[in-house]
């Protein structure tokens, strides 16, 4: 008996030896009780100690890991609140054409990729944006057929919301002059009638559908790596975010859990679930937040609109160059599928963004406020959310001031939409990408990439915000620079924020007992001038 006692004393002996310090550093902690702390020490997975360095370097034992710091900034592990993993982890393997500056770049990477494989292999990439080319002219099926007649293309613009086919693809997925267009979809079609290539929304999964599934084994693979990808980049919490009509939704749960099982699943997973599967996620006895520290349910994802490069984000006034965009969602059915997954005891995640999207989002979620008030039953565990509003009025902004909600933005995009809202908003673009004013609402503001549409970096997110300006420096002085917030509160809106919001008290801060996901940085964001963000590198990442 006093053998077994004394092993178990040892054991908890040792648990509380660090097997890592970090020392001589600045710890951005986001906890206020400890603003000024130098080390932070490390064992079984969780922080032990948070303080000055002597203090903490004292509870060393013989086999304890010492890292100098040298002067850098430790902070929490990166959260991203809004990524589509499973896109990104398999578009990765696809072509990249997020840094070309004019459609023949685009032609050209499609013309090589053709060569490369044989004929009939699908090629697909994503990241083009015409609004930064030298010449603003889409991709039509005529231009791509000119470089690969032989093989079905399908290339998605950045914002995922339109996408470019050639005629194999449009072939293949039976798009013809007398397809009709899908509900919360549309086929662009030239004088004739003829499909140009051009899909919006989810006539984009006619062609999506017809592509090959990757295996299994295909899929894991590229977990783990996109997993890795995210490690280098400080991110080490996730909520991942399903697409409209999202097929795969079952297959990413299937890997998130498999990998969790195996022990390989090195992230802080929140997995949200689909509105479409509404009544079969009721009845299954879903909550929002079951699971464990690395896998758990997340919000049910809803769409009220489609995206401003499409042309379908729902506005109340038109486009410069097109029409008022579309609803992806009738409002009161909408309406009704909130309160029912309120009263289930899940969340809920709305696309919105449009002015009139958003607007309309606003009533709903008065509405659903005041007869809770009425009926006295509890607020949602966690916070239901609005994901993007992008562009916002400041009367509905104002309005957010009383409504139990979350919001959750991507200051990364505006670099990507600052010449394309210029294009389509004109003046109204002020209201657009408006952070500033969301946080002086109070309302819990998260930040996040929207991967694959921006990269998963929350580094250029925090520029983003703080400056306003692309990597360059452009345009002088920030693009509606009233709407900056500060370096602070960008790294609470990627850290302590998102864990506030989802109930998850283990994460978010540098404290004692809390789990030891940190990042430590080249150098202190928090000190240097802004401008000087993108050439922060993350020098460790801990999990």
């Amino acid at each position: 008996l006093s053998r077994g006692l004394g092993d178990v004393y040892k054991r908890q002996i040792s648990a509380l030896i660090p097997q890592i310090i970090l020392y001589n550093g600045i710890l951005a902690t986001q906890n206020t009780a400890q603003p000024g702390a130098q080390a932070v020490a490390v064992g079984g997975g969780k922080i032990l100690a948070v303080g000055r360095d002597d203090d903490v370097l004292s509870l060393a034992g013989p086999d304890t890991e010492k890292i100098d710091l040298d002067g850098r900034l430790v902070v929490p592990g990166f959260i991203d609140s809004h990524i589509h993993f499973y896109e990104w982890a398999l578009k990765r393997q696809g072509l990249k054409l997020d840094d070309l500056t004019h459609l023949e770049g685009l032609l050209e990477r499609v013309r090589e990729a053709a060569a490369s494989r044989p004929a009939g292999q699908w090629i697909m990439g994503q990241g083009w944006n015409e609004t930064d080319w030298t010449e603003q002219r889409l991709p039509t099926r005529q231009t791509l057929d000119s470089v690969a007649p032989a093989h079905p293309v399908l290339l998605w613009r950045c914002d995922l919301h339109l996408a470019a086919a050639n005629s194999t693809a449009l072939y293949l997925a039976g798009i013809n002059a007398d397809t009709a267009d899908p509900p919360e979809g549309r086929i662009e079609r030239d004088t004739a009638g003829e499909p140009t290539g051009i899909l919006k929304e989810l006539a984009i999964n006619l062609v999506r559908q017809v592509v090959a599934t990757p295996d299994a084994d295909q899929v894991t693979e590229a977990f783990e790596d996109a997993s890795r990808a995210l490690h280098r980049r400080g991110v080490t919490g996730i909520h991942d975010v399903r697409l409209m009509a999202d097929k795969d939704g079952a297959r990413a749960f299937q890997t998130f859990q498999k990998l969790d099982h195996d022990g390989h699943l090195d992230l802080r997973c929140w997995v949200t679930l689909s509105g479409h599967d509404l009544d079969t996620i009721i009845g299954l006895g879903l909550r929002t937040g079951f699971g464990n520290d690395r896998l758990r349910v997340g919000h049910l994802k809803f769409f009220s609109d489609g995206g401003m490069g499409a042309r379908t984000a729902w506005l109340i006034d038109p486009f410069l160059d097109a029409e008022r965009g579309m609803p992806l969602a009738d409002m009161k059915v909408l309406a009704r599928d909130i309160e029912k997954a309120d009263r289930a005891g899940l969340s809920v995640m709305v696309h919105a963004v449009g002015d009139r999207a958003n607007r309309e989002l606003v009533n709903i979620f008065e509405a659903l406020e005041s007869r809770r008030t009425i009926s006295g039953s509890p607020a949602p565990v966690v916070q239901h959310r609005i994901e993007h509003l992008q562009m916002l009025r400041p009367e509905d902004a104002d309005r957010l001031r009383n409504l139990n909600l979350a919001l959750c933005v991507t200051p990364a995009k505006l670099v990507l939409d600052m010449n394309l809202i210029d294009l389509a908003l004109g003046e109204k673009g002020k209201w657009t990408y408006a952070l500033r004013q969301l946080m002086d609402t109070g309302a819990p503001v998260m930040f996040s990439s929207d991967c694959p549409v921006c990269d998963p970096d929350p580094l250029l997110g925090v520029h983003a915000a703080v400056t306003r300006q692309r990597a360059d420096g452009t345009p002088q002085g920030g693009w509606y620079p009233d709407s900056r917030v500060t370096v602070a509160e960008a790294l609470q809106a990627y850290t302590s924020t998102p864990a506030a919001v989802h109930n998850a008290d283990n994460l978010g801060s540098i404290s004692s007992g809390k789990l030891a996901d940190l990042v430590i940085l080249s150098r202190n964001i928090l000190e240097i001038p802004p401008s000087q963000i993108p050439e922060i590198r993350v020098d460790m990442t801990l999990f």
